[in-house]
């Protein structure tokens, strides 16, 4: 009998990881192009609604990800150096998760192979967001959804 091999966010640190491996642990939520307010006074991050331009408002993917920095200048490239500093992630993303040292859901798509489970399981906004084009900056903190942290 075979022995198991487990999958490799679990025997693999994030530094170890390859670029497939590594953008494979991006579940396809989309909840990180959010767009996020600050709470000056505790530096709780709030997430809206309210969605990056280049988001695609129904399948949470970006639609211009190879080239999104060009247009999005603040866009922020998570890497493996960055795991300390996850906390602003929510708390179901595939980064977080692996950089505490905990499992993937049974819903993400390295676990079932079903790219569309994380909306079945209404773990994205999918359908739910507003363009940033189309909500000024001012009225943001009317679509706040949830806290990280």
């Amino acid at each position: 009998m075979a022995a198991k091999v487990e999958p490799f966010w679990k025997r693999k640190t994030l530094d170890q990881l390859d670029q497939e491996e590594w953008e494979s642990l991006c579940d396809g939520c989309g909840l990180c192009c959010l767009q996020k307010l600050e709470d000056e006074d505790d530096g709780s991050v709030y997430y809206t609604r309210v969605a990056c331009k280049l988001l695609d408002l129904n399948t949470c993917r970006c639609t211009n990800y190879a080239n999104r920095r060009q247009f999005v200048a603040d866009c922020i490239q998570l890497t493996p150096a960055q795991a300390d500093e996850f906390r602003w992630l929510p708390p179901t993303c595939g980064y977080r998760l692996v950089a505490e040292g905990k499992d993937l859901p049974p819903w993400h798509p390295l676990v079932c192979n079903d790219p569309e489970a994380v909306h079945k399981a209404g773990i994205s906004q999918s359908g739910r967001m507003l363009s940033e084009n189309s909500v000024a900056e001012d009225d943001w903190e009317d679509y706040l959804i949830f806290r990280a942290g």
